[in-house]
Formats: structure tokens, C-alpha cells, sequence
């Protein structure tokens, strides 16, 4: 297994700046630090093959594995949104096929159902009918591999189309930890509001605060049932792991260690822009960043004019 990540204890806040004599500036905060397998800290080995996707041109084609609850879907969700990324999932593209009647979607329909799990070379065809068509574009794979032998027939056809696997990431989030978040969360089905507990509970115990109705419990969230999810995610994940860790570009294989998505975030974010340079963000994006740092600039002119009063006020004396 790939080594953990070690997330820094703490953040300096940006409240907590203190005056400065006028020209001095703060020093630049140092990188937060992770390794990958060969621990070579801020690069990922490119597969030996492929001799065109590095540097510039090197192309975001990653898988996510993570434990029930572990913020799989949050984490994609803040990459789509803020880099040019397609996020493709497994569920909707084989829904696609079945309702456009392919060769594959046909097969599909008779084997969901008669309720049956589709074999692995039926799954890899719904996949690879769309990835085969994206050899220049970023993608995050969503729900597929699931299994060892899913997982070996990916990787198979990947490097056969020139187009291997380049950023594999495990989030670790401890057991205890998402029980404790799964066990403390309520919702509305109705609206599907969720409460937490510790963070975000209900202005009254146990009940709604729009509509007054009881909160209940997601099947997903009993203790009992988050149990078995788990188990199974040991047994079918696991061996995918050792698999990918041990490959010769083994190095993408990244662990990322922390108790949110929020406590995670800036490291893949580090790890995806490290490495992926040629990565676009959205317009959007820009356009948010580009206001953030103005109005952080105005924040410390503001700041700036407000220590040299002080400073004067101080003089005066």
C-alpha cells in the first residue's frame, strides 16, 4: 500500500496578520508535503509507453477510491467545477446505452433484468465505448473498477489504447471517523435537508426546520448497515490497491490521509495542479479567484493604512 500523506496540524489564519514595517513582506508559506511511491515528492512517473503525455501535454485520466462516506463525490464535484475535468459515471453511461438501444446496451438490459450483474468485459465495453473517445481530454472515472478483474481489464485496455491511467487517488479517512459523521446525521426526505448533530443540528431536536416534520434516518447511515458497506468495500478495494501499487508506473498511486473533504481538498488540489500543469481552470473559476484576490488586496491596503495610524497615533504620544 502506497504511504499516507501527512496533512499539516494547522493553517495560519489570514486574520491573524500583524503590522509590519511598511516594505517588509511575509514570507512565502512553504508547500504543504506528500510523497508517492517511488518518493520522488511533486512529480508523477509517466507510463514508459507513453512518450507523448508529459509535462504540458500530460493528460488528467484518474480513478478515486475512497470508503463509504469518505467524500468521494464531494472531492470529484470540487475538481469538474474548478478545472476543465469531465466527470464520468459508470451508472449514467450505461443507462445511455440502454436507452439508445447499442449493441452493448441491448446486452445490458436482458442481464439487469433478469437481475443479474453484468459480467466484466460487458462493464469494461460501457466504459471504454466513451474513454476511447477522449484521448486528449481530462477525465475522473466515477463507479468503475469495483473488482480485481474489472480493474486488471481497464488497466489492460488503457495502455493497449496509448492512453494508461496517470493519477490514482486512495483517501483514507479512519473508520471511527466517518461512523461518528454517518451517526450524527438526520434528514428531511421530503426536501432532502441533512443536519449533523455536531456541526449543523435542528433548531429543534429531531424535527425539521422548515416544515416541522420528523427527521429520519438514511438506511445508508444505520451503524449496522454502514458495517457491511465497509466490509465489502475491504474485500473488493483492497486487492484493486495492491494492484495498481504494484504496477511499473505504480506512482500514481497517491494516498491522501484526513478526517474531511475539506481537510483533503488542498492537497489534491496541489497534487492535480503539481502535475498536471497543462490543466485549464474554468472561467468561472477565474472570475471567483480573480474577485478573492481582490478583495483580499483591499483587505490589506485597508489593513496596511489602518497600522500606519496606529503607528502615528502611537508616535504622537
Amino acid at each position: 500500500m502506497p504511504p499516507s500523506i501527512p496533512l499539516a496540524s494547522s493553517l495560519r489564519p489570514k486574520h491573524a496578520r500583524q503590522c509590519r514595517a511598511f516594505g517588509h513582506s511575509a514570507p512565502a508559506q512553504k508547500a504543504l508535503p506528500f510523497s508517492l511511491n517511488n518518493g520522488r515528492a511533486g512529480a508523477l512517473a509517466s507510463d514508459p509507453g507513453d512518450h507523448a503525455d508529459h509535462g504540458e501535454n500530460k493528460v488528467l485520466r484518474m480513478l478515486m477510491f475512497g470508503k463509504p462516506g469518505a467524500g468521494k463525490g464531494t472531492l470529484s464535484a470540487r475538481l469538474v467545477k474548478k478545472y476543465d475535468i469531465l466527470s464520468l459515471s459508470t451508472g449514467d453511461l450505461l443507462r445511455q446505452h440502454i436507452a439508445e438501444q447499442t449493441e452493448v446496451g441491448r446486452m445490458a438490459e436482458k442481464v439487469v433484468a433478469a437481475g443479474s450483474l453484468l459480467p466484466d468485459d460487458v462493464m469494461l465495453k460501457v466504459v471504454t465505448s466513451k474513454l476511447d473517445l477522449l484521448h486528449n481530454k481530462h477525465w475522473i472515472l466515477d463507479g468503475f473498477p469495483r473488482t480485481l478483474g474489472q480493474g486488471k481489464l481497464l488497466d489492460s485496455h488503457l495502455r493497449n489504447q496509448g492512453s494508461p491511467l496517470s493519477l490514482i487517488v486512495n483517501l483514507d479517512v479512519a473508520d471511527e471517523v466517518i461512523l461518528s459523521r454517518i451517526s450524527d446525521r438526520w434528514v428531511h426526505l421530503p426536501s432532502g435537508r441533512v443536519y449533523h448533530l455536531s456541526y449543523n443540528p435542528p433548531k429543534i431536536a429531531g424535527l425539521d426546520d422548515e416544515t416541522g416534520e420528523p427527521l429520519t434516518k438514511r438506511p445508508d447511515d444505520i451503524p449496522e448497515t454502514f458495517t457491511r458497506r465497509l466490509e465489502k468495500f475491504y474485500a473488493s478495494t483492497s486487492p484493486l490497491l495492491s494492484y495498481f501499487s504494484t504496477l511499473v508506473s505504480g506512482s500514481n498511486l497517491i494516498t491522501l490521509t484526513g478526517a474531511s473533504s475539506d481537510e483533503i481538498w488542498p492537497h489534491l488540489d496541489q497534487v492535480v495542479r503539481s502535475n498536471f500543469p497543462g490543466l485549464k481552470e474554468r472561467a468561472e473559476s477565474r472570475e471567483q479567484k480573480r474577485r478573492s484576490s481582490l478583495s483580499e488586496a483591499v483587505l490589506a491596503r485597508e489593513e496596511r493604512e489602518a497600522c500606519k495610524m496606529r503607528n502615528r497615533s502611537m508616535q504622537s504620544y
